[in-house]
């Protein structure tokens, strides 16, 4: 039973990052990234230091048009996010069709500036450009890359307690967890004992935000549906300083599910685990 004061505990324990050096950049994806489109950028490399561009591209389109693809990643853009702009006749447009025609790639070297570049040639070599442009982008996945962080550090544990666990496994796979309604859960964790099931999830959160708020909300709706089924329950494991900002929704939802642990408490959870194996 949970007293007064754990909450208080619960949130002095709260680390600041789950951030590892291996975090901040996945250079593994960034070379595949470029070595898939290496060969075509080598053949843009023609374009640098042409006084005449609109000669070296259209040279350069009578030799292999498709190596024109490409140059949306130059700007940090990738064609399959669908991103779209204005072309001079005022018409908007996808960005890769400015690639469909000699023309087109003509303005949209010029408009993005990517022309002066070449031409002066601040940039010497589009393969490592890109390389530098790719890493740029990977930033964005770090949002991705926390939760799964959390979920590593999470496996690890219970990898070295020897305590077996299944990961992503989906609410229809459990008949009596049609009380959940006609949404398809998916947990992060189930850990099966001689005791019960434990469904598992886990998260992490550095920084702030109303997400935070919905979360602990839907849990703390989530978590009494799953406990009231026979031989089942649920278990959140929570870490990360962001949760100061959403402090009052995450103490409803601390006292509302009886097993919420964080990367300190989290060995307590594996202690009851064990005795139940």
């Amino acid at each position: 039973m949970k007293q007064k004061g754990d909450f208080e505990r619960f949130m002095s324990q709260l680390k600041e990052t789950n951030a590892s050096l291996d975090f901040f950049c996945d250079f593994e994806k960034i070379s595949r990234n470029v070595r898939q489109i290496a060969m075509k950028l080598n053949q843009l490399n023609y374009l640098i230091g042409q006084y005449d561009m609109e000669s070296a591209v259209f040279e350069l389109w009578q030799e292999n048009p498709s190596v024109f693809n490409v140059l949306d990643i130059l700007i940090a853009v990738r064609t399959s996010d669908g991103k779209k702009a204005i072309n001079r006749r005022g018409e908007v447009q996808m960005i890769q069709h400015f690639f469909d025609s000699p023309d087109g790639v003509m303005e949209y070297l010029k408009d993005t500036g990517l022309q002066m570049l070449f031409q002066n040639r601040q940039v010497t070599n589009l393969v490592d450009f890109v390389f530098g442009v790719e890493t740029g982008l990977d930033t964005n996945a770090r949002k991705n890359r926390s939760g799964h962080i959390m979920e590593n550090i999470v496996a690890a544990i219970l990898r070295s307690e020897q305590i077996p666990y299944k990961q992503e496994v989906y609410s229809t796979d459990y008949t009596l967890l049609s009380v959940l309604g006609e949404d398809v859960k998916r947990f992060d964790f189930v850990i099966t004992t001689k005791a019960t099931t434990y469904l598992v999830e886990v998260n992490f959160y550095s920084g702030g935000g109303s997400k935070l708020n919905e979360v602990a909300r839907a849990y703390s709706e989530l978590a009494p549906k799953i406990n009231a089924v026979k031989g089942f329950e649920f278990v959140w494991i929570t870490d990360g300083q962001g949760w100061l900002s959403a402090k009052n929704k995450l103490e409803e939802a601390f006292y509302m599910i009886p097993k919420v642990y964080n990367l300190t408490t989290i060995h307590d959870f594996v202690k009851t685990i064990k005795s139940e194996l």
